[in-house]
């Protein structure tokens, strides 16, 4: 298929834009050269180390092979000693970058479950003596280097357009939608690891992210046809199912021309990729082989494997068995339907270990829709291709007459295509918020409604008896444009003049419980269930010296105070900050830095 071309031309300066998706299983890069004037076109490196030339495919798998420690394959050359013990392979690694919140999965019982708790996420190891950010930067430095290569042998002038650009392309790296800013941070010191930036500043300018959620609207309105249904008021759903997370999105359409998007709601992310399907079928054939001689390791990881290259890509409920080839002709054991190094499943066990996954599925899709008038569903991804997943999905939605629009194209990455369209197009101009987003505040004491909360007040320095509350400066389900801002109102009290100002330090929380809540912590003073540190705001007061008050308090001792605000906003779906404050009644403005609280 030729190459996406933007149907606009592109007036900025001239560029490149190079777009990563790390994906679990696998992985892909696109880019664009930009150039004014010119209609942007976005590409695909099709030529990976260890990958037939004439493949054509943009994913590779997303897999590392090491030696003593050392990195010695990466791609489809390390799927080639996954079975060899000389080599230790990093492979789904991208879980363990998943929040916390990830890392409990949220499926339903698997098919032998006997208790109604979600089963943990098993996360393969990592290498031993190998730590996440080595993984990444390592895995990072391939695929940039690779890109910079095709990208040279493949661009008329290549080799000068890049050296001419290179320190001023900007990388794009998808995330999942429950990713947020702690990922970001880990994954800008990756990037510099990797030698893709000299510096955290120049990551700052330099590398953008996005949802794959985001990434994936713009693949699949660049490859459907929307004459027929796409219109004002037209409300609409992406499903991005990869291989661990599956990214839901619902989006409005506010005009056509040109073409406006806001989001609906807050985005769904669920633990209900294809490597769970894996995993399921793996516990059956272990429970199915418990007592055959091909009940071991080896035998079940070959059946997988067969498993999924093949059955898995193909199944749709129609077949009456399933053949899995594991072995060798010698390799019988009829009693288990096994016959010449072949296993012969029903078609109840291959469901059986689609039906949770696909549940999750179903269900995460009709949370998003919550009986809105949606008529289409847009499927991407990897998983997306399941013949059994978009059938179920059509059975579930095709009676509310919503329909399932697929795109065939098993060749390309949703996520890293649409990331690099996305740059030059930015289709959706609003976004919803995942979390409710807040601060400690003091309040007011009131002896008649706060009286249990007593241990928490305090007396600030006008002697004022405050409650430390949180304050909610972002509901859960805001649609927020890149316009918006929130600007909040803070002071700093001092009982003596103070001589340095220091610096300022500020948390954001998130809250993801139900309903509104008052409180950061209960009356333990632990953060509640469903509340957490979202980040850290940071900004040096020094500048504010000039604008430092008197003023008498109410138990008429002198004090001193420096007003400030603290302006929230919204670019590109990144929280951004700046430190405001008026100076002999002029405004003045001052950078805020965003710090993760872990993960840096």
């Amino acid at each position: 298929m030729a190459p996406y071309r933007s149907d606009t031309r592109y007036t900025g300066e001239e560029n490149i834009v190079i777009s990563l998706d790390i994906g679990t299983t696998h992985s892909a890069v696109s880019y664009s050269y930009l150039y004014p004037g010119e209609f942007p076109e976005v590409r695909s490196v099709i030529k990976w180390p260890g990958q037939p030339d004439a493949s054509g495919d943009s994913k590779i798998p997303t897999l590392i092979a090491y030696q003593e420690r050392q990195a010695q394959f990466y791609g489809a050359e390390a799927r080639e000693v996954l079975d060899d013990p000389e080599y230790h392979v990093a492979k789904w690694f991208k879980l363990h970058l998943h929040p916390e919140s990830m890392k409990l999965s949220d499926l339903p019982p698997t098919y032998d479950s006997n208790n109604n708790m979600p089963p943990p996420i098993e996360i393969p190891p990592l290498p031993e003596g190998v730590h996440l950010l080595k993984v990444y930067s390592g895995f990072l430095q391939y695929m940039y280097g690779t890109t910079r290569n095709f990208f040279c042998e493949n661009s008329p002038n290549g080799t000068k357009i890049w050296d001419r650009l290179e320190n001023k392309s900007i990388v794009v790296l998808c995330t999942p939608n429950g990713w947020d800013i702690e990922q970001q941070t880990f994954l800008r010191n990756a990037a510099l690891k990797a030698g893709i930036v000299d510096s955290l500043s120049e990551a700052e300018v330099r590398i953008e992210f996005i949802t794959e959620g985001e990434a994936s609207v713009h693949y699949a309105l660049a490859h459907t046809k929307t004459d027929t249904w796409l219109n004002p008021g037209a409300m609409f759903a992406v499903t991005d199912a990869g291989g661990s997370t599956v990214d839901s999105t619902l989006y409005e359409c506010k005009s056509v021309n040109p073409l406006v998007l806001e989001e609906v709601c807050e985005s769904e992310c669920v633990q209900a990729g294809g490597v769970f399907i894996d995993r399921a079928l793996q516990g059956i054939l272990e429970d199915k082989l418990r007592e055959s001689e091909f009940g071991d390791s080896d035998s079940v990881t070959e059946m997988v494997r067969s498993f999924e290259r093949k059955t898995k890509r193909i199944f749709d409920d129609t077949q009456t068995l399933c053949i899995l080839d594991f072995g060798g002709s010698r390799d019988n054991d009829r009693r288990h339907n096994i016959l010449k190094g072949k296993i012969t499943l029903t078609n109840a066990e291959v469901g059986m270990s689609f039906d949770d996954v696909v549940a999750r599925i179903v269900d995460s899709v009709l949370k998003l829709m919550r009986g809105r008038p949606v008529r289409h569903i847009l499927l991407v991804g990897g998983f997306g291709e399941s013949p059994f997943l978009r059938k179920r999905l059509s059975e579930a939605f095709s009676r509310e007459g919503t329909e399932i629009v697929t795109i065939e194209e098993p060749s390309k990455k949703a996520a890293a295509e649409g990331a690099a369209i996305w740059f030059s197009k930015q289709l959706v101009k609003a976004r919803a918020a995942r979390y409710t987003f807040g601060i400690n505040s003091g309040v007011p004491f009131n002896e008649e409604k706060h009286r249990e909360h007593q241990a928490r007040s305090y007396m600030d320095a006008a002697g004022i008896k405050r409650l430390s509350v949180f304050d909610a400066l972002i509901p859960k389900g805001s649609v927020l444009t890149d316009e918006w801002e929130k600007v909040t109102s803070h002071h700093r009290s001092y009982n003596t003049f103070p001589t340095e100002l220091g610096s300022f330090a500020s948390t954001i929380y998130a809250w993801s419980g139900q309903g509104d809540t008052q409180w950061l912590t209960d009356l333990r003073d632990e953060l509640l269930p469903g509340m957490r540190i979202f980040c850290k705001l940071k900004a040096d007061f020094s500048p504010l010296r000039q604008s430092i008050t008197v003023q008498i308090g109410n138990n008429g001792e002198t004090f001193w105070r420096v007003n400030y605000q603290i302006v929230l906003s919204f670019k590109r779906s990144m929280l951004q900050a700046r430190l405001r404050w008026f100076e002999n009644g002029v405004r003045r403005e001052g950078p805020v830095s965003i710090l993760a609280t872990s993960g840096s």
